[in-house]
């Protein structure tokens, strides 16, 4: 196998860049009162993170390539192109492991300011008091599952579920660095959840696209640079404004080295965004993949500068822990009027809310009809996650475990109960184009779906995950960390879509349940809610304690009373949305019966009745023996 030598270089200009601003540098940590490890040991950081970095995006980009670019194989298998992808993946995520693993002490030296030497006798006490080096180990365990799983798949489902694991493991290290800290952490890190997946897929494509286009015997060429073209512009896109806004945030007008390379690697990807779209199919690949390992160095680079935002005011208690400041109490105008815009599940309400017009709009530009209901049901549960993540409410909501508990019921009862109404699987198989009509086929039909679609699994999950996270302690240890946060809110909206597909989703579920049984499903989960507001209203423990007294709202004197009176709401909302599954339910049961009965009289109406039949048969059979 050839080597490329666009590669190569790529890599070797990224370890250079890497060296370079090491050096150029100088004592990073003496800016921010802690002892220096030493230049070497800095250096010797930064090449084995670009080392994990680069083998990380690698194995995500391979994954993607054969996922979304290039054709699939017969049936749910991988093509040989896809297949030749998905080893690339295993191999580089080898590689990611083993460099992971080696920055998990470099990086307890980096944080902590202590040479190797000292870093070695006090390992465990390090990384147990730091948080980047449980972030890698974090990565470890993620590469090592790709490694592994990746070698021995040959369908494309679970291909794409590597991509998924892989694409997580590339956040921890970036969402426990600089993004973490200070005011408008919370918008920074929602956008590097954006940019971090965007910078993987877009470099590690071109290094599948190139493998790709080096093999010989390798089919559908003009599709596959089709296909690549379409997605890595999009990440193009994404990486510009999700750079442009972690820039703004960190870099806080300063002009410094930091602000400068930032700058560099934002304008770099606007560039190439630019100049790809003018060249077209002329485009050099070679000269991309060596600037993107330039831009990957300065990446590395920002990751050991100091942010600007760092040296700014020193930040409140509650800009450390929420990102802003609730200095009064909430009301309805703060409510309705007092947004701040969450970058992911906000901006995803919005997108998803998007894509199911263009869906609808599809439609009807073809003559098919498609249910207003549905419609509604839609675009109001976007609207209802928006509004919760978003709005005055999901400002207020970490601040009061009372209003958390509304952002809670709103994610988990109401706003998954319109959604699944909207039948946005049907929507995309009837609009979608083939190919990512099979995708989605296939992520339907997978056992990943089927797991998860298992009304046992749907049920616990949806019931047990209340009980678990708030009086098992895991509340309170995951607040004070805003991806916590974000991962809770997801969890939250997830399982409650999940249970609710089951009961009165439109979209057909992996084990379909008659209408009694399902009828009999939800009513077997509503005492488990109402049983959870009521423990919260009479318990006389203060749920994650610590978190709120260090927050210390003024205008919260009684976290017990603050408590209970979430308690009462959980028990009060979840009452509204059950009712609304019971109607929608029960007219669904209505449906189905007018449905049979129309089928039946059909049959009976054209004499093609089979059972009709078999008893005619049977009494003919019958007279025949002389009964």
């Amino acid at each position: 196998m050839k080597v490329d030598r666009a590669a190569l270089i790529g890599c070797g200009a990224g370890a250079l860049g890497v060296v370079v601003v090491v050096l150029w540098a100088g004592d990073v940590h003496a800016v921010l009162g802690d002892s220096d490890p030493g230049r070497l040991a800095s250096l010797l950081f930064g090449l084995v993170r670009s080392t994990a970095d680069a083998a990380g995006v690698v194995a995500v980009g391979a994954l993607a390539f054969a996922v979304f670019v290039v054709p699939a194989g017969r049936g749910e298998g991988l093509s040989a192109d896809a297949f030749a992808a998905v080893r690339t993946a295993s191999t580089a995520a080898a590689v990611w492991a083993a460099a992971a693993l080696a920055a998990v002490p470099l990086s307890a030296g980096d944080a902590s300011g202590l040479p190797p030497a000292v870093v070695w006798d006090n390992l465990a006490a390090l990384v147990d008091a730091t948080e980047e080096p449980k972030a890698w180990l974090l990565v470890v365990g993620a590469a090592l599952v790709v490694a592994v799983g990746a070698r021995v798949t040959l369908t494309w489902a679970t291909a794409a579920l590597w991509l998924v694991i892989a694409t997580v493991g590339l956040l921890p290290p970036v969402i426990a660095g600089h993004v973490s800290v200070g005011a408008w952490h919370d918008v920074a890190t929602n956008a590097m959840v954006w940019h971090v997946p965007a910078a993987g897929v877009w470099v590690g494509a071109l290094v599948a696209l190139r493998a790709f286009l080096r093999r010989p015997g390798s089919r559908d060429r003009e599709l596959v640079l089709r296909r690549y073209r379409g997605l890595t512009l999009v990440c193009l896109g994404v990486l510009v404004l999700s750079g442009t806004v972690t820039g703004l945030v960190l870099a806080r007008g300063a002009v410094d080295g930091y602000a400068v390379l930032l700058a560099v690697k934002v304008a770099v990807c606007g560039a190439l965004l630019v100049l790809r779209r003018w060249w077209g199919a002329r485009w050099p690949f070679a000269v991309e993949l060596v600037v993107l390992g330039l831009a990957m160095a300065a990446s590395v680079g920002l990751t050991h500068l100091v942010p600007p935002s760092y040296l700014a005011d020193r930040p409140t208690v509650q800009e450390t822990l929420l990102g802003y400041d609730l200095p009064a109490p909430p009301t309805i105008g703060a409510v309705l009027l007092d947004w701040r815009p969450d970058l992911l599940l906000g901006l995803g309400a919005v997108l998803l809310a998007v894509a199911y017009a263009i869906g609808v709009r599809a439609l009807r530009r073809r003559g098919d009809a498609w249910r207003v209901g549905r419609t509604v049901a839609w675009l109001s549960g976007c609207l209802v996650v928006l509004a919760t993540t978003s709005s005055g409410l999901g400002r207020y909501s970490p601040g009061t475990f009372s209003l958390h508990m509304v952002a809670h019921m709103s994610l988990t009862m109401l706003a998954p109960v319109l959604l699944v109404l909207g039948g946005p699987v049907t929507l995309a198989l009837r609009t979608l184009p083939p190919g990512p009509r099979a995708w989605l086929l296939a992520l339907t039909r997978s056992r990943a779906a089927r797991l998860v679609g298992h009304p046992a699994v749907a049920a616990i999950v949806f019931v047990a995950s209340f009980y678990l996270l708030y009086f098992s302690g895991l509340f309170g240890a995951a607040m004070p960390y805003h991806w916590a946060h974000q991962l809770m809110n997801l969890h939250f909206l997830l399982s409650g879509y999940a249970f609710y597909w089951l009961v009165i989703g439109v979209d057909r579920p992996p084990h379909p349940l008659p209408h009694l049984a399902r009828l009999g499903l939800l009513f077997a989960v509503m005492p488990f809610h109402a049983f959870f507001g009521v423990i919260l209203m009479s318990t006389r423990t203060v749920v994650a304690e610590t978190y709120y007294r260090y927050l210390d709202l003024s205008w919260v004197p009684d976290l017990l009373t603050d408590q209970r009176l979430g308690g009462g709401i959980a028990w009060a909302t979840g009452e509204l949305p059950m009712l609304v599954v019971v109607v929608a339910l029960l007219r669904q049961w209505a449906a189905a019966d007018r449905r049979e009965a129309t089928r039946t009289d059909r049959r009976l109406d054209s004499g093609e009745d089979d059972r009709l039949d078999a008893y005619n048969a049977m009494l003919a059979d019958l007279v025949e023996r002389g009964h």
